[in-house]
Formats: structure tokens, C-alpha cells, sequence
């Protein structure tokens, strides 16, 4: 169960795949864009996503109510067609954004929003598509975007499980079986209690596919425990500097709080270790300060054990406290001093 975007395999035992989000972070200036993904490189990001849409393929440039944002967001009192002039990224930054992320190891791919935009990206020859939370629903272009045999990363977002059964078996139907499912809660920014990331095993065992998380809370706690509970994708919205403000910018980490996030993701992976039980060659030198039979006071050749002279004390020289029961009442083969670790030819059989 793994998808491959390049020549880097994502899925379970495998590194986590950090994507950073460039979104609207970018303020209509492509320098800014140019530094950020210089920025998100340092930062330790593996991979860039853009969003490739213009206002009118996404929406309509209309003033009627149902076209006007009113559902207690950050984007209350504009209209979709203003929101999405104002977050667009100009096509023609693609070709010089790609190369700029090759060129320092980041793969690059974006969200198409329309079939125009899956063709662009097609002629760039896009490594993968990612299908955004409000897209779950559009099955036309998951289908068109998944006959191109890419990986498909699919946001859950607003999806109730009958959407992500029809997005992933549309998917399926084009013969394309590289799919990933990013558990994600359309509320910006997202309160915890909306997370609900146990989902991301659950969702993993009922479609056999890869999971993660496409996180819009503040701050990396998300994240972390994202990767705790399996996550093998995390997405996560990037921006040069939050005093820029734009629409994304309440739910992004600027380069420090992504550099932290990206240490505490591979933190937490350094430390789920394997699915078995051993001790690493450092922690089993620490069994020498254990517990282990000691004469505790000088005991004669031919006299016997007993809890007065024999005790399971630190450090871990001596015969296993196991043995204790075994020894006591039987006799010293030789003389034994007092603070000797206890050894089995030492006692008489």
C-alpha cells in the first residue's frame, strides 16, 4: 500500500511525506513565491503544492447572495469570484516555480480545479495530482485527472464517506490504483476538536490506500500527531511571513514554525520504531545497573544460602533475581566475599 511520486515511494514505513502549501501565500509577487519555496526547502519540506484554477473556471463573477461568503470564515463579506482573484497564482509562474523547485530537490505538483488546468499540467508533465477538499465532490475531473495514470491525493475535507467511495472508485475505474486519502476538516483555522485523526487508520483499512493529513489548525501539534497515528502524507500551508496577511495566512507556518513542525514529525517517527519488541545495544548496556544476587555478607565454603547473606541488589553482575528461590538452602562450593556477584559454580549442586 504505497503510492510513488518520482522516485520517492510514500506509504507505510516509509518517511513522512511533508508537503508544503504555497496556496494564496504568495500575494500576487513572484518573488515572494520564488523565496518561499527557496524557504520551505531550508525549512525541510519534501514537496511543493501549488493550485492551478482562474476565478472563472472555480466560480462565477456574480453579486448574488449564494455567490457571497457568509458562514462564519475568515473570508466573510467577499464574494467566491473576489476571494479567488485575489488567491489565484498566475499560470504563466508554473514553468520558472517548477524548475526553481527541481533545481533544489522539491518535487512540485499542484491542485487542477477544471480539465484546462489537469491539460496544463499535464503539458509540464505533472508527477501527481491533488484533488482539494471542495473538488471531493466533482467526479468528472477525478476521473479526468486520474486517467492520466498519476497519483491522485484526495482531501476529504467536506466528504461524508459516499464521496470518498465515489471519488476512489472513480479513480479506480481508470485502471489508476496510486491513491492517497488526506484526512482534513474544512473549518479555517481548525479547532482540534474538529480533527478527529483516528479517521486517517480507519480510512486506511477500508480502502487499502495511504493516508495523512492536509491540517489547518495553528501550530504543528496536529501534525505530530498525525504522524504518531500513522499519517504517511502531512500537508500543511507555508507563507515567508504572517505580517503579510493574505487569506490562508491565520492557518500557515511561517519558515521557523514549519522547520519546527518538520523536526517534531521526524522526532515522532525516529520514535515509533518497529512493530516488534527489542532493545537497542544502548539500552541494553543500562541492564548492568539492574538487579542481581549478591553475597551481601561473607559466606563460608559448605555454608548454605540464605536470605540473610544473599539479596537481589543493583548492579546487574550477578545471577538473575530468578534464581533466588532456586539457591537459597543449598551450599557455597567455595569461600565467597562479601559484595561478590553470584555465579552458578559457586554453589554446590
Amino acid at each position: 500500500m504505497t503510492i510513488t511520486i518520482n522516485d520517492r515511494k510514500i506509504g507505510p514505513g516509509e518517511p513522512v511525506f511533508i508537503i508544503a502549501e504555497l496556496s494564496a501565500n504568495h500575494g500576487q509577487d513572484f518573488s515572494i513565491a520564488l523565496e518561499s519555496i527557496t524557504a520551505m526547502k531550508e525549512a525541510g519540506a519534501d514537496a511543493v503544492k501549488l493550485q492551478t484554477y482562474r476565478p472563472d473556471t472555480i466560480t462565477l463573477d456574480s453579486e448574488r447572495d449564494c455567490f457571497q461568503i457568509n458562514q462564519g470564515t475568515i473570508w466573510d463579506g467577499k464574494t467566491l469570484y473576489q476571494l479567488y482573484t485575489e488567491a489565484a497564482t498566475p499560470w504563466d509562474w508554473y514553468p520558472r516555480l517548477r524548475r526553481a523547485a527541481s533545481m533544489l530537490g522539491l518535487i512540485c505538483f499542484s491542485s487542477p480545479f477544471d480539465k484546462t488546468a489537469v491539460d496544463y499540467l499535464e503539458s509540464m508533465e505533472a508527477p501527481a495530482y491533488k484533488i482539494a477538499s471542495f473538488e471531493i465532490t466533482d467526479i468528472p475531473l477525478i476521473q479526468y485527472a486520474a486517467s492520466k495514470g498519476k497519483p491522485i491525493i484526495l482531501s476529504t475535507g467536506i466528504a461524508e464517506l459516499l464521496d470518498i467511495e465515489e471519488a476512489i472508485s472513480a479513480i479506480r475505474q481508470t485502471g489508476n490504483n496510486e491513491i492517497a486519502i488526506l484526512k482534513c476538516a474544512s473549518v479555517y483555522p481548525t479547532p482540534f476538536e474538529e480533527l478527529n485523526l483516528r479517521a486517517m487508520p480507519y480510512l486506511a483499512e477500508r480502502f487499502g490506500v495511504v493516508t495523512g493529513l492536509s491540517d489547518h489548525t495553528t501550530g504543528h501539534l496536529a501534525a505530530a500527531a498525525a504522524a504518531a497515528l500513522g499519517a504517511s502524507i502531512i500537508e500543511k500551508h507555508f507563507i515567508l511571513d504572517k505580517a503579510m496577511g493574505g487569506p490562508d495566512a491565520q492557518f500557515s507556518l511561517d519558515p521557523a514554525e514549519f522547520a519546527e513542525m518538520v523536526r517534531a514529525v521526524r522526532d515522532v517517527e525516529r520514535a515509533l520504531g518497529r512493530a516488534d519488541y527489542t532493545i537497542s545495544e544502548k539500552v541494553g548496556k543500562s541492564r548492568q545497573h539492574a538487579r542481581s544476587l549478591f553475597a551481601v555478607e561473607a559466606i563460608a565454603a559448605l555454608e548454605p544460602f540464605t536470605e540473610a547473606n544473599v539479596k537481589s541488589i543493583r548492579p546487574g553482575f550477578g545471577l538473575h533475581p530468578r534464581f533466588l528461590n532456586i539457591i537459597l538452602g543449598k551450599r557455597a562450593k567455595v569461600n565467597i566475599e562479601k559484595g561478590t556477584p553470584l555465579r552458578m559454580d559457586m554453589i554446590c549442586d
